[in-house]
Order: structure tokens, then sequence, then C-alpha cells
């Protein structure tokens, strides 16, 4: 195990309280190898994570902290910066309400500050619920969203990250039928750069090898199915290539991904949420990441949701949360001695 001092600090967000949040929090600071990689702390709640602790007959010790420091860092134990004061009798496993919603919402806004405030080095987010922060008066769609308005970012995009499989998503949540109409030459430029200097910078490859999903079938066929690719993604990929990045396609979807998992490419630029997911998914449905690339703070969170239908019941997995420490960790890491900027 590394020194204490030598680890990255890292914020763990509870998520929303009467998700798996809580549950999987703990069960990963029981994981040894998460205290080999970093020093986390918990921005929650206390009363929860302490009824956590007992309904799963955990060994940890809680411990409340008011201020993240530097001589505040005690490990093998549950550091609590107490965030909210729910009352536990008055809040039920899978149902959320306007409380949490205000809850899950502050412990992020105050995460990203920390990060920006270099207190500590990275941000990890467990699950939230948009109808529960809609009950609370926020509109945002997700944590991107969230994350993008606080640090007032303009380029942006999210990667899901496995071992055998990385996508990075140029549209996310929008209908299908829309896709096309967004899609745009900035919009895919951006996300191949933003990958390629990622993978460079926080995930130490030196040379990052990139292929572009097309977004008809056949890559349109020379236009018979569509002209995305001509009109817009072909052109970017040259424009990248010019740049000197490593980056092929737009190449059709069908069989990309079986040259991907068999280790051809770093990572996948895919035009739309189900065509990056569903491979990614199918692979890796336990264990991986979602990562922000953009942001100015190293974020990383589970790639799943609250779980309300096993909330409570001691079964939720931790290993996406697991790796999402992990990999927080070694970002921030490899950004605090990597070369260069961007």
């Amino acid at each position: 195990m590394k020194n204490s001092s030598q680890k990255p600090t890292i914020g763990i967000t509870m998520g929303d309280p009467v998700g798996i949040g809580p549950e999987i929090i703990v069960k990963a600071l029981e994981e040894n190898s998460v205290w080999d990689a970093c020093l986390p702390f918990v921005l929650g709640d206390r009363e929860v994570m302490d009824k956590t602790l007992k309904f799963l007959g955990s060994a940890l010790e809680l411990r409340p902290v008011k201020e993240i420091k530097q001589d505040n860092k005690k490990e093998k134990v549950i550091n609590v910066l107490a965030l909210s004061k729910l009352n536990p009798d008055q809040i039920f496993f899978g149902k959320p309400n306007r409380d949490t919603g205000e809850a899950m919402v502050g412990y992020i806004k105050k995460a990203i500050h920390l990060v920006l405030e270099k207190k500590i080095d990275g941000m990890v987010t467990c699950p939230i619920n948009k109808a529960a922060m809609s009950l609370a008066g926020y509109t945002y769609p997700g944590h991107t969203e969230l994350l993008v308005e606080e640090t007032n970012t303009k380029e942006y995009a999210m990667m899901l990250a496995g071992k055998r499989l990385k996508v990075v998503l140029v549209t996310i949540h929008l209908p299908l039928r829309k896709v096309s109409e967004v899609l745009s030459s900035e919009k895919v430029f951006s996300c191949i750069r933003l990958t390629h200097n990622y993978l460079k910078k926080f995930f130490g490859i030196k040379k990052p090898r990139l292929a572009v999903a097309a977004l008809n079938p056949h890559a349109g066929e020379g236009g018979l199915f569509g002209e995305e690719e001509e009109k817009i993604i072909d052109p970017m990929i040259k424009k990248a290539r010019e740049e000197g990045i490593n980056v092929l396609g737009p190449f059709a979807p069908d069989t990309l991904f079986y040259f991907a998992i068999k280790g051809h490419y770093d990572a996948v630029i895919c035009m739309y949420h189900d065509q990056g997911l569903i491979p990614l998914k199918l692979l890796h449905f336990e264990d991986a990441v979602n990562v922000t690339l953009g942001i100015p703070i190293i974020r990383t969170s589970v790639d799943h949701g609250t779980a309300y239908d096993i909330a409570g019941s001691g079964r939720a997995s931790p290993k996406s949360l697991i790796n999402a420490i992990k990999l927080a960790a070694q970002m921030a890491f490899l950004g605090k001695n990597s070369v260069g900027q961007f």
C-alpha cells in the first residue's frame, strides 16, 4: 500500500439516498484495492450511511468530517462529509422525494467545487434519479449537463470504459430520429480530438488508435443509405489525421466492434447512444465506468442506475463503483505526471 501522502484524494458522491448508492459505497470501501489506489471521502448523508452500515453488517467505522484536508485523512473507515440531514425514518428505499432530490444535487455541486478548488483530486458519482431531481426543481437530464453547467464547459463528451472496449458518444440522450439532425462536423471532430487527448493524458496511451463508427448501414454504401458519412464524418476523420491523430473510418458498425474487442483500437467513436452502449454493456454490464471528457476536472461514475428494485436488499454489485474509483485515482495520478496540456 502506498504512503497516504502519495495517493490521490477522491470524493465519492452518495447519489440518490434511497437508491443503491450508499450500499455500493460501503461494499467498495471494504475492498483493499480501493484503499491501495486512493484516499476516498464520501459526500453524502451521515444518517443514511450509518443505516446502510448497520443493515449490511459492515465492520467499517463511520467517521464524520467537517472538511477535507491533508491532516484529516484516515484510512479504512468511511470518511463522510455530511451535506444533508435526512431523517432515516422518513425516507424509504426506492421512493425518492423532493428532499432526496435536493440532497443528491447538493452532493454533486459540492464535489465539483472541491475539485476545482484542488481540495480533492477527482470525483466519482453514484447513480441519481432524474425524476427526483425534477421534484426538487432541477431540470438537468443527468450528471453530465450539471457538470457542464457548473464548470462552464463548451466541448464535452461521454466515454464508457471497460477493459476490452471503450466507446465515446458524439450524441447522447436523443430520440433516434433526431440524431441525424443534431450530428455535425464540429461535434464529430471535437469527439475525436477529446478522445485522443484523454487517452494520452489520463490513460497513459502514447499513440491512441481510434476508430469511428458510421451512422448508416454499410457506412452509407456510397450515399445509397445516407449521406452523413460523406458529408460530415469522413471529412472530420481526414482533418483529424492531418493533425496527427491516428483515427480510421467511418466503419460499418456491424463489423467494427468485432475488431475493437480483438484489440485493434483503443476506443470507438460512436454516433449515438445505443450504437455504443449495446456492445459496451454486452461485455461490461457490471463493471463499465462512465467518464466525462472535456470538463476541467476528473469525474468518473458508475455505469448503472439507482436500481430501486433491489435498493436495501444487500444484493447490489459494487464492481462498477470500484472500477470508477480506481480509474479516477489513475487519471489523477497520470494527469499530474503527464507532459504538456491540451
